[in-house]
């Protein structure tokens, strides 16, 4: 029942920023869940990127931290994914996902449909 959709551009420049949207249906991003984030490519497989959760606090992995951003619009009922300084290495398709965190994926209940984005210039 609970339903999440990915949208944001397509295509991103390298050095420029990726911004994705996540809007939730079916239930609320401030109920007691975690938020996610989430990436796939051909060579790594899945990779986590980060969460918000229902309190608002946020955590990303070690290895993107830096680069990470993730907010919300609980008026909405939307999260958000910011990857600052993109380059070709972050071209996936990215998800939003219901979970737990991390890679325990078995644990995640509910995924958006994933959305492809390319960074090439």
């Amino acid at each position: 029942q609970v339903q999440l959709q990915e949208s944001g551009p397509g295509l991103v420049k390298p050095s420029q920023t990726l911004s994705l949207t996540c809007t939730v249906s079916g239930g609320s991003i401030t109920t007691n869940a975690y938020w996610n984030w989430i990436r796939q490519t051909p060579g790594k497989g899945l990779e986590w990127i980060g969460y918000i959760r229902a309190s608002g606090a946020t955590y990303a992995s070690p290895s993107l931290k830096s680069r990470t951003s993730i907010s919300r619009d609980t008026s909405k009922n939307q999260f958000t994914l910011q990857l600052s300084s993109v380059t070709p290495e972050d071209t996936a398709v990215y998800y939003c996902a219901r979970g737990p965190y991390g890679s325990q994926w078995y644990g995640y209940d509910y995924w958006g449909q994933g959305t492809q984005v390319t960074v090439s210039s």
